[in-house]
């Protein structure tokens, strides 16, 4: 379908509630979001083909995760089988036969221009807040840029006014994620060697700081001379690393470049900013 041709970004606009599919900042939460220029909007996509079907997979531009439709625990019992209640989130890509992220995409029958998506496990994604009705999404093509973006900077905690007779500010500080990195340097054609694989402990969610670790880490007295590609899961596609860490304390598998190389020149970076 030519709506989604593979490696494009796109956005999904959902066409009864007039938002966008949005990857939330933990990681794992997949919601509906006024429209903004933020890669939490973004999702790349990924063609494949299995047995015969053609399947579109999205990961988003945020942080690489896929998106996937589960089973809602909170279902009701003894809902309709053909309803089965699920819920969209964000998930690694990590088992050769994973289902969770497979959809068939097909077009609205109204004419509208509008395609529904079906899950391989669930079929028919249906709406967030109506089990009933299919979710229809406009396809928003989203263009590339000539340029890598630059990093977000390190944002120091701001202080708040606290109470009594005399005002006084203090810095309130946000809670910290500590995380597990697993790093290996790729060769310039992005080829990686899987016995090779490194990890340290990082503290908090700057992409920023985890750059200059990594720099540190391999030796890199530029933090720009390497570029970091974030790997959601063995199956899925790299994804360029240029916001700062879902708040979450999970394993995150990191792909280090060299800037000037050939396969960090070849990636492409959403221009999130675009009319």
């Amino acid at each position: 379908m030519e709506l989604f041709p593979d490696e494009a970004h796109v956005r999904l606009r959902s066409r009864a509630h007039g938002t966008y599919l949005h990857a939330e900042e933990d990681g794992v939460g997949v919601t509906l979001r006024l429209r903004r220029a933020s890669l939490n909007q973004a999702w790349a996509v990924h063609r494949l083909a299995r047995g015969g079907t053609s399947y579109v997979l999205l990961h988003g531009a945020a942080y690489g995760r896929y998106l996937a439709l589960v089973r809602d625990d909170d279902a009701q019992e003894g809902q309709d089988s053909a309803r089965r209640a699920c819920r969209a989130v964000q998930r690694v890509y990590d088992a050769p036969g994973q289902e969770d992220v497979l959809f068939e995409v097909v077009w609205a029958e109204d004419g509208s221009g509008d395609v529904l998506m079906r899950h391989c496990t669930f079929g028919g994604w249906r709406n967030f807040n109506n089990q009933r009705t299919m979710m229809s999404w406009v396809v928003e093509a989203i263009p590339p840029r000539e340029d890598p973006p630059e990093l977000p900077p390190v944002i120091p905690p701001l202080p708040v006014a606290i109470g009594g007779p005399v005002r006084r500010r203090r810095v309130v500080h946000q809670p910290v994620f500590r995380r597990i990195i697993q790093y290996v340097r790729a060769d310039d054609q992005g080829h990686v060697n899987n016995l090779v694989w490194r990890m340290f402990w990082f503290d908090g969610r700057s992409v920023s700081h985890l750059r200059g670790d990594l720099a540190n880490e391999l030796g890199e007295e530029n933090p720009h001379s390497i570029t970091l590609c974030v790997w959601a899961g063995s199956q899925g596609r790299r994804t360029p690393l240029v916001t700062d860490l879902p708040a979450n304390e999970q394993t995150m598998d990191i792909v280090v470049l060299a800037t000037e190389s050939a396969a960090a020149e070849a990636l492409v970076y959403p221009n999130v900013g675009a009319l």
